[in-house]
């Protein structure tokens, strides 16, 4: 086992955590065949069989359980050993794999990474954009920028802001199809909704002082919330977003408030959120300080409070 190198440790983990040969080899961008015999010379080094083989895909043998405990211990002693170094240098440095949703990728991150390069001119980020909650261990995330609900207690999360939604629509289709004045009215109208979060298809209201849910059916939908955005842009209907994205449109002309005396915005915290593995690295910790402050200056973010 001594023949084993340090970067045999993290591979051997992907090989486990993926189940196949071939997403690994995407990840890393190397051929399938170079993976493959990776594998092979890490099983022959430790004299027995760590991947279980079949038509079904890889899965772990029970040595292969102990030696993914081991390669996890490892990796996360490496990746502390080199914090270490960065923080006696000072300089944050290396890759940063970030997951977040096409609004808060778009609005957000992106507009910030100048200014985070010129804190931080070692820093790369790569940007995971989907609306759905990745599986940070199974997809290699250092950061995702999650909202709603408070994560787990298996994980370690910063709030960075609140971010809150309304109805808004095009002032071409309010005049081609009237102005709904009672939330019950919605149903006569074309709504665009999320297919990836079900969740954001319950609109909320405050009827008579009483909290009112409306389960919107959409003529339109999408799984990413920039295209649910975008097809109301383009007058297919009423949709419910975020006020980042929204409130400079309305003040450009471009959108109109529905239903504003109704609308319960239900501002969501936002989330930086990421494994306790890894939390303390600096380059983790860079990157999370610098958007809590870039957050805390966005227009259509609250601040959060400090108590």
């Amino acid at each position: 086992m001594r023949d084993l190198s340090f970067d045999d440790m993290p591979l051997f983990a992907r090989v486990a955590e993926l189940g196949t040969l071939s997403a690994v080899a995407r990840e890393r961008d190397v051929p399938v065949s170079h993976v493959s015999r990776a594998l092979l010379r890490i099983e022959k080094a430790c004299g027995t069989r760590l991947i279980h083989r079949s038509t079904h895909g890889l899965a772990t043998t029970a040595e292969g359980q102990t030696f993914l405990q081991y390669c996890r211990r490892l990796t996360g002693t490496l990746d502390e050993l080199e914090g270490e170094f960065a923080s006696q240098s000072r300089q944050a440095g290396g890759w940063v794999r970030v997951a977040a949703s096409t609004v808060v990728a778009e609005y957000l991150l992106i507009p910030s990474f100048e200014s985070l390069h010129a804190q931080h001119p070692r820093l790369c980020v790569e940007l995971q954009v989907e609306d759905r909650l990745v599986d940070m261990a199974h997809d290699d995330i250092d950061i995702a920028i999650r909202t709603g609900a408070p994560p787990s207690d298996t994980v370690v999360a910063r709030q960075l802001g609140t971010l809150g939604r309304r109805l808004y629509a095009t002032p071409g289709y309010l005049q081609a199809h009237g102005i709904p004045r009672h939330p019950d009215e919605l149903h006569q109208h074309r709504l665009i909704t999320n297919s990836a979060v079900t969740m954001l298809n319950r609109w909320p209201f405050i009827v008579k002082g009483e909290p009112n849910i409306v389960l919107a059916e959409g003529q339109w939908r999408s799984g990413s919330t920039g295209i649910t955005a975008q097809m109301a842009l383009h007058g297919l209907g009423i949709s419910r977003f975020a006020t980042l994205v929204a409130e400079p449109l309305v003040r450009q002309g471009r959108l109109v408030p529905v239903l504003p005396d109704f609308v319960d915005e239900q501002p969501s915290p936002i989330y930086a959120v990421t494994l306790t593995s890894r939390h303390r690295l600096p380059k983790i910790r860079a990157c999370i300080d610098h958007w809590a402050a870039w957050f805390a200056q966005a227009e259509g973010v609250q601040p959060v409070v400090q108590v």
